[in-house]
C-alpha cells in the first residue's frame, strides 16, 4: 500500500539530537514529524554513552564541538533545573601520572581557558590528595564545571517537547530513498508491513551511525565531501566489591597520542556505580557484543592512578558506536552541520560525525538548526 502526504520539515533520526532539533522547530503552523528506523528513541549512540556532560576543554577554539559543547552545556544545566531531569554537576579531575603527561595537561589547560573555561584550576599532588585521596596522580586540572545526566530522561524531554508543539514521530520507519522534487523531497519508508512515500520541504538528516548513507541517498558523493563514516568501538567495565564509592568525581587520563578518544576513564553514573571506559577500535560492523578479553588492557591502564582497583573488581558492562569521520593524517575533523544549497540540494541539512560531545552539544545544535530553518524561510 502506497500513502502520499505532505510535511514542511521532516527529521531523519530520533538520537538525542534530532529529537532536540524536533522540539526546537516545532510549533503551531509547521507540520514537522521525525522518522526513526528503530523500534524508540535513542536505541543507538545516544544510549550508549558515557552520560557525560563535558566542559569543553578539548576542542580546537573556534571548532563547532568548542563552541557548541560550551554553550550546550550551560543551557543543559538550565534545562535539566527547569524540567527536573536528574543531573549531577560531579566535577571532574583530567590528570597526570608523570612528567611529560603534565606537559600535556598544561596544555589543554591553555587550551580549555582560550575556549573561555575560566573555572579550571591546576592542582597539586597534594591537593588532589586533600580531595580525591584513592588516587594517585602528579598534577590534575581541576574541571568543576563537568557533570552527568541521565541521557534517557532528556531524549524523553525532548520528544515530549516536540510532541507538544505539534511534531509527529514515526518509529520502524526507515528511509529508503530521497528524491529531490522542484518543492523540497520525496522520502520512501519501509516499514515492517507497509511502506510510504511523503513529500517534504526541508529535509534534515540527523541518522548517526547512518548519516553519511543519508547523504548518499540524497545524491552526495560522501567521498568526494569527506563524508564518509568510520565505525569507533567504545566498550566499558564496571566496577564492584563496593569500590564505587572511593571517587567523588570523573577521572580523566591526558588522552594519548596514539588513542582515537580520551582514554580510559571513570565515570559515576545516576545510581552511583561506577564505570571503566571507553577504549576505542574501529570495527567494520556495528554489534554492541563487549570483548571479555580487554579486561587485562582496561585494568592495566587505570591501576596506575586507581591503586585500589584489583583484578577482580572489574566485570563488562556494555559498549556503543560513534560515527566517527576518519581524517587520513589523524588530523582534527569538526561536526558537519550545513545547508547543502552548495551542493544543489536547497532545503537539505546534513549532520554528520555528531559523536562526543554531541550529547552535551544537543541543545545548542537544535538552536543553531532551527536558525538554518528560519533563513530557509519555513
Amino acid at each position: 500500500m502506497t500513502m502520499q502526504f505532505d510535511m514542511d520539515i521532516t527529521v531523519i533520526g530520533a538520537g538525542v539530537v534530532g529529537l532536540a532539533i524536533a522540539s526546537k522547530v516545532a510549533r503551531q503552523g509547521r507540520n514537522v514529524c521525525v522518522v526513526e528506523k528503530n523500534k524508540t528513541f535513542g536505541m543507538e549512540t545516544s544510549s550508549r554513552n558515557s552520560e557525560v556532560i563535558h566542559a569543553g576543554i578539548y576542542y580546537p577554539q573556534r571548532s563547532l564541538k568548542a563552541s557548541m559543547c560550551i554553550e550546550g552545556k550551560e543551557m543543559l544545566y538550565e534545562l535539566c533545573q527547569r524540567n527536573a531531569i536528574p543531573y549531577k554537576r560531579l566535577g571532574k579531575l583530567l590528570i597526570a601520572c608523570d612528567d611529560k603527561e603534565i606537559g600535556q595537561l598544561e596544555f589543554l589547560l591553555e587550551n580549555g581557558r582560550k575556549n573561555g573555561l575560566e573555572d579550571l584550576k591546576m592542582l597539586s599532588a597534594k591537593e588532589i590528595k586533600e580531595i580525591e585521596p584513592h588516587i594517585e596522580a602528579r598534577a590534575a586540572v581541576l574541571s568543576p564545571s563537568t557533570g552527568i545526566i541521565d541521557s534517557h530522561v532528556l531524549m524523553k524531554y525532548y520528544a515530549e517537547k516536540a510532541d507538544e508543539n505539534g511534531a509527529i514521530v514515526s518509529y520502524n520507519s526507515e528511509v529508503t530513498a530521497i528524491e529531490k522534487v522542484s518543492d523540497g523531497y520525496n522520502v520512501a519508508i519501509k516499514e515492517p508491513e507497509n511502506s510510504f512515500s511523503f513529500r517534504t520541504r526541508v529535509l534534515i538528516n540527523s541518522a548517526g551511525l547512518y548519516s553519511d548513507r543519508v547523504a548518499a541517498l540524497a545524491g552526495i558523493d560522501i567521498i568526494k565531501t569527506c563524508y564518509k563514516l568510520d565505525f569507533l568501538k567504545g566498550e566499558y567495565f564496571w566496577v564492584g566489591n563496593k569500590k564505587n564509592t572511593l571517587v567523588k568525581r570523573l577521572i580523566y587520563p591526558v588522552p594519548s597520542d596514539k588513542s582515537e578518544g580520551l582514554g580510559i576513564h571513570v565515570t559515576l553514573d545516576m545510581c552511583g556505580r561506577m564505570k571503566l571506559g571507553p577504549n576505542a577500535r574501529y570495527v567494520g560492523k556495528i554489534d554492541y557484543m563487549v570483548d571479555h578479553s580487554q579486561k587485562k588492557s582496561f585494568y592495566e591502564s587505570v591501576v596506575r592512578f586507581l591503586p585500589f582497583i584489583e583484578y577482580d573488581d572489574i566485570e563488562p558492562d556494555q559498549s556503543g558506536i560513534r560515527p566517527k569521520l576518519h581524517a587520513a593524517d589523524g588530523s582534527f575533523r569538526d561536526f558537519i552541520i550545513r545547508h547543502e544549497i552548495d551542493n544543489g540540494l536547497p532545503g537539505f541539512i546534513n549532520l554528520i560525525g555528531i559523536e562526543s560531545p554531541g550529547l552535551t552539544a544537543s541543545p545548542s545544535i537544535a538552536r543553531y538548526v532551527a536558525g538554518i530553518v528560519d533563513d530557509i524561510g519555513i
